[in-house]
């Protein structure tokens, strides 16, 4: 073989070899790392907030127990937090708490950034506004049935949820005057349709009460602790939700009579009615003024027929039958004259009380002078089995109440 035909040979031979080393190097695949997952905006689910008078937590877990779908999420001592449900309408009838508020929590949730997310505070108004959009009550599943008091509260409560109660609302709020607060109040007013006034039926707030902030919006045109019947109001009356808690010692279930001694504006008589409309009640006051207003509480309750009462003064010892339970918010402070004499006064009404409650009664006292109440009940032939110290805002900022509640039975 010639050296020109070896060379033409061995290009050959070597010429796809050649062709693959100076063909371009495909390009190596890229490790691209995998995305993050889309992250939603956190969105703290609504609750509803029950407030409560410090003291009665007990007496309020104890009436939700008969509610099994309203489900306890957190607990204060003078709040409970709710699950959300959107037939609320059980929360509506509970007696022993002050106030329901639909509710968010969170970090996020001051007036800046409601500000800019309207819908915040929009979609807890339209759960307040849309009360009248609910037809029905779901059946309880409770193994206790409704009470006819029950059925007839539940039965007011749907009729007056057919009409929209709102017309004003109120918000609550540091900074009243800075331009996000001002720029809700507006979004509220043009949306839908409320007018912005101090006196307002809708209550709204924005604060932070602990770490957190939160925006809620009240169920109700008035706290739930202010009666319906109360269209006169007497100084120093009993909070009917103090008055529902008494009420609840006393086995009204199977009761037959009640008397209600210094009746006063007849809180706890009513009380007593709605739960038992069947009881045999009585009630006097040394007042006849106060028993005047009293009977047009008991008119607007519907229980005019069931509930009967006296002016009588508890040193003339009334005779009026015995009992099955006496109750009593015990005058006290501004509400009695200067001249009288606690330790007489209430060492009358306990002998009173031993000469007209039944042997198996149960007698239940309110007073926020209650050491002068335990001097009169220690020689007594009462035993006290309960108490209860309750802690009660007044209309005055930062001044409380402080009342005791005894629950006594015969030795």
């Amino acid at each position: 073989m010639t050296r020109g035909l070896y060379k033409i040979v061995k290009m050959m031979y070597y010429l796809p070899t050649m062709l693959y080393r100076t063909k371009s190097p495909t390009p190596k695949s890229k490790i691209v790392a995998p995305a993050a997952p889309k992250v939603a905006p956190v969105i703290e689910p609504i609750l509803i907030k029950i407030t409560l008078i410090p003291g009665l937590k007990a007496t309020v877990l104890d009436e939700l127990a008969k509610y099994p779908e309203l489900n306890i999420a957190e607990q204060g001592e003078d709040k409970l937090f709710l699950d959300y449900i959107p037939n609320f309408q059980n929360v509506l009838l509970l007696r022993g708490v002050l106030n329901a508020y639909v509710i968010r929590r969170g970090e996020k949730y001051n007036p800046f950034y409601i500000s800019n997310h309207k819908a915040t505070i929009g979609d807890l108004v339209e759960i307040a506004l849309g009360r009248n959009k609910v037809e029905d009550v779901k059946p309880r599943k409770s193994k206790t049935p409704l009470t006819p008091a029950e059925k007839s509260r539940l039965n007011k409560i749907k009729q007056e949820s057919l009409k929209t109660p709102f017309k004003s609302f109120r918000l609550r709020c540091a900074g009243s005057d800075t331009k996000e607060v001002k720029e809700i109040q507006n979004y509220i007013t043009t949306t839908y349709k409320l007018n912005n006034t101090e006196d307002a039926d809708m209550e709204i707030y924005i604060n932070k009460p602990s770490l957190i902030w939160e925006v809620g919006v009240r169920l109700s045109p008035r706290p739930l602790s202010l009666r319906n019947y109360r269209v006169a109001n007497i100084k120093g009356g009993l909070n009917p939700t103090i008055a529902y808690a008494m009420n609840t010692f006393c086995n009204l279930e199977t009761a037959k009579s009640y008397l209600n001694v210094f009746s006063g504006s007849g809180t706890l008589l009513i009380e007593a009615g709605i739960s038992n409309p069947d009881l045999k009640l009585i009630g006097f006051d040394i007042d006849g003024k106060s028993n005047a207003l009293a009977i047009l509480n008991i008119k607007k309750a519907g229980l005019i027929k069931q509930i009967h009462l006296q002016t009588a003064d508890i040193y003339n010892k009334p005779h009026l039958g015995k009992f099955d339970v006496i109750a009593s918010d015990l005058p006290f402070g501004m509400q009695i004259s200067s001249k009288v004499n606690l330790d007489s006064l209430y060492g009358t009404f306990v002998k009173y009380c031993e000469e007209t409650l039944n042997a198996d009664g149960t007698l239940v006292i309110c007073t926020t002078e209650y050491k002068v109440l335990e001097k009169a009940l220690e020689d007594s032939k009462f035993d006290t089995i309960k108490t209860l110290d309750l802690v009660v805002s007044t209309s005055v900022q930062n001044i409380y109440l402080y009342p005791r509640i005894f629950v006594c039975k015969f030795k």
